[in-house]
């Protein structure tokens, strides 16, 4: 009788995925693919990794690069820390001399954690290490009717032991990018195809009726909404904008002046445009409801302290948050 294992390798050689960064070992392109898809669907992640990868070809060249120009390849992607970190590592590399190919080495790297660490090691460079996300934890829970919440410290510990049980260590990268692609196309968390999963016979959960309670997860995160108002000065081709500082959101990021300042209302607010109200944008620990106005004057109003004039036409050369775009296309 076939294996769990053996079946699910089996699949992954007639299903996985084509992606370019598995067609090499290349331990900075798996690296780079893996930061990208933490909190990315692949379809967009692949576009990103496509142009960093032309840009930056080596470990090198992106650790030469300046912390805007990394933000600005980032744009669109959300969770910035994860470029700030991607181009701190980078330059942890460099200076180590080569990339790290110890697990503790490759988890040394700013930013890479459990999971980004043994999908780096397995795949770059076979290390016998079962690398668990929400994937894993899905397929598992379901396969083997595990009701341990999986953000638990005993659930991480469970699934965590399963996976290191299951897998072949003789090909640990396979086996891991067969998890990643099941979960992200069979098991998949609504929806999914049991009626053509080459595990069914054995999945606990579909025997039991269980595929939608499964996995567990303890309800921990309290989201906060956050109000805000944002005014775009347009002067004489200028506008005004500043870097947002350390801690909080946006860390590094752009964005115009907010709140209004007192003198932006001339005369009682003549001039003064409300372009969009209520603008939602949600984050992870945040829903943000922003107010977004517009201004166009010959007489540049005083700014509160740490925001610059720019030409219109050189905001392309500033990394801003998807909020900042959206009002950008709201602009007349």
């Amino acid at each position: 009788m076939k294996t769990f294992t053996t079946i699910l390798l089996d699949w992954y050689a007639r299903n996985g995925r084509d992606l370019p960064w598995r067609h090499t070992q290349d331990p900075y392109a798996v690296w780079l693919s893996e930061v990208i898809l933490q909190q990315t669907r692949v379809g967009q992640g692949m576009d990103y990794w496509l142009r960093f990868m032309h840009r930056w070809p080596r470990v090198e060249d992106l650790a030469a690069a300046t912390e805007d120009e990394v933000l600005r390849m980032w744009q669109g992607l959300g969770y910035y820390s994860r470029a700030r970190n991607l181009h701190a590592a980078a330059r942890q590399v460099v200076a180590m001399g080569k990339f790290p190919d110890s697990l503790e080495g490759i988890r040394g790297l700013k930013g890479v954690g459990d999971y980004t660490a043994a999908a780096i090691g397995s795949i770059a460079f076979g290390l016998p290490v079962a690398a668990v996300d929400g994937n894993v934890y899905r397929v598992l829970a379901r396969h083997y009717g595990i009701d341990v919440p999986i953000n638990s410290t005993r659930g991480k510990k469970v699934f965590a032991e399963l996976a290191g049980s299951l897998l072949p260590t003789d090909q640990p990268a396979a086996f891991n990018q067969a998890m990643m692609d099941f979960g992200a196309t069979l098991c998949t968390p609504a929806a999914p195809r049991c009626v053509v999963c080459p595990l069914q016979e054995t999945c606990e959960a579909l025997r039991t009726g269980r595929v939608g309670l499964l996995p567990v997860k303890e309800r921990k995160l309290t989201v906060k909404t956050v109000h805000l108002t944002y005014l775009y000065i347009r002067c004489k081709g200028k506008t005004a904008i500043r870097r947002r500082g350390k801690g909080g959101i946006w860390q590094g990021l752009w964005e115009v002046v907010q709140p209004l300042p007192p003198t932006a209302r001339p005369h009682h607010g003549e001039g003064l445009v409300l372009l969009r109200e209520g603008v939602k944008h949600v984050l992870t620990h945040r829903i943000l409801l922003a107010d977004f106005y517009f201004l166009e004057t010959d007489e540049p109003p005083v700014l509160p302290e740490g925001y610059i004039w720019v030409d219109e036409s050189d905001l392309d050369l500033y990394a801003f948050p998807r909020l900042m775009e959206i009002l950008f296309e709201s602009l007349p």
